[in-house]
């Protein structure tokens, strides 16, 4: 099976890693999209708890009727460490050899790339697809890089808005509003 491996902190899931589902499935044509929230971030970013990320990801993923799957994949394979792509990949070959997996990341993560551990090897053995976004220019290196330019959402920012008090409305699936509001995340005090 080909399979997309859309992988990320998640913190949390936004529209526009729904819209990168939609496109992987329709434009690209992979049966499948992975979407993998990382256990524990390789640089130590501060994250709600992994079952709270894993359940937003299930509501973007509700309305793919089973194409997009939620997969606690990165749990297994970092052990007491950190997340790091080349263990999951490692962990993916090992227990899925079966299907044809493909990268997928954003290209607002090409720069962090030469900090990941042997990403040279990960790109040597599986294909990388980037999607494109505004404000992220993508260098040179014969990228494969998606025609289509996803919105500048981004969790950082949303996190920002929550812990102000403001809206986010149009950047998060109402039911992740809901989630977060019912079980008080990024400084939301009340439903």
């Amino acid at each position: 099976m080909k399979i997309a491996l859309l992988g990320g902190s998640f913190n949390p899931p936004h529209l526009a890693h729904q819209l990168a589902c939609l496109y992987l499935l329709e434009a690209e044509g992979f049966e499948r999209v992975w979407m993998m929230p990382c256990y524990r971030h390789a640089f130590l970013k501060e994250l709600v708890d992994f079952e709270q990320r894993v359940a937003m990801c299930a509501l973007c993923a509700r309305l793919f009727a089973g194409r997009v799957v939620v997969s606690e994949v990165e749990r297994a394979a970092c052990g007491e460490g950190a997340n790091l792509t080349v263990d999951t990949f490692a962990y993916l070959a090992a227990h899925h050899p079966q299907h044809d997996f493909t990268l997928v990341i954003g290209s607002d993560i090409l720069p962090e790339i030469n900090a990941w551990k042997d990403f040279d090897r990960i790109r040597e053995k599986y294909p990388i697809l980037v999607l494109a976004r505004p404000d992220c220019p993508i260098p040179e290196g014969g990228w494969q890089v998606s025609p289509a330019l996803f919105p500048g959402i981004s969790s950082t920012a949303i996190r920002a808005r929550l812990d102000a008090g403001e809206s986010v409305a149009g950047m998060l699936p109402r039911s992740v509003i809901a989630y977060i509001e019912k079980n008080r995340l990024y400084g939301v005090s009340s439903p």
